[in-house]
């Protein structure tokens, strides 16, 4: 039975894999979160990159064939590196995935005025991976970014409530930046948990999109 291996800097890419786990029932399944050095969020891309490839290294390890990087941070600044350079020499018959292209792909079909808003880590907003990738699908497309610097140590440490009224003030700070926005990706596994909370958060005009769902529809193309 093929094994998929999942990495994330914790548990938020558990949201993943509960909806891939849906569609993809007869696939064995390793999830391996990095909850000793979460989060990631502040830290350079070469210790990201560092980190997320040994996340990687122990689940092919462990017998995954296929590693999906269930992290928006590492997807952003590893994937392209771990697939261009380490994979060819020393893993060419396996195979690394990110969430940022296919979670791109659903977001930017999902708005009308085409202007889309994202809540992420600094590392993910710094990174430039979504406006870069949704620019590729749609160029007439706009985003705009919002860091979240203390979501995902808030969520990690169980501290949901704070983490909501934290994100209170990021939602505002998002939506001044432009009025035209009309659908706000969490670009966070992590954000998932406190989902609904956002979701009461944000104007009812605006869709929400958390990624776990998407996310699996394209693994399971």
């Amino acid at each position: 039975m093929s094994v998929i291996g999942f990495f994330d800097s914790g548990f938020g890419g558990l949201s993943v894999v509960r909806e891939i786990r849906r569609q993809l029932p007869d696939f064995s399944f390793i999830y391996l979160g990095d909850n000793a050095r979460s989060p990631y969020a502040g830290l350079s891309r070469d210790t990201v990159h560092r980190y997320t490839l040994e996340g990687v290294l122990e689940l092919f390890h462990r017998g995954a064939t296929l590693v999906v990087l269930a992290c928006n941070t590492s997807s952003s600044v590893a994937l392209r590196r771990i697939q261009q350079e380490y994979l060819p020499l020393h893993f060419p018959q396996r195979n690394v995935l990110g969430i940022v292209i296919p979670t791109a792909e659903e977001v930017s079909r999902l708005s009308v005025t085409k202007v889309i808003g994202v809540l992420a880590t600094e590392v993910t907003v710094n990174s430039q991976a979504y406006p870069q990738e949704i620019c590729k699908i749609d160029p007439l497309v706009q985003v705009r970014q919002q860091a979240c610097p203390l979501l995902v140590p808030l969520i990690e440490s169980g501290e949901l409530q704070k983490a909501a009224e934290a994100a209170q003030r990021y939602v505002d700070q998002l939506l001044a930046q432009d009025k035209n926005i009309d659908t706000i990706l969490l670009g966070c596994t992590h954000y998932a948990l406190i989902a609904d909370a956002i979701r009461s958060i944000v104007p009812a005009k605006i869709r929400t999109v958390s990624q776990g769902t998407s996310v699996a529809g394209k693994r399971a193309d």
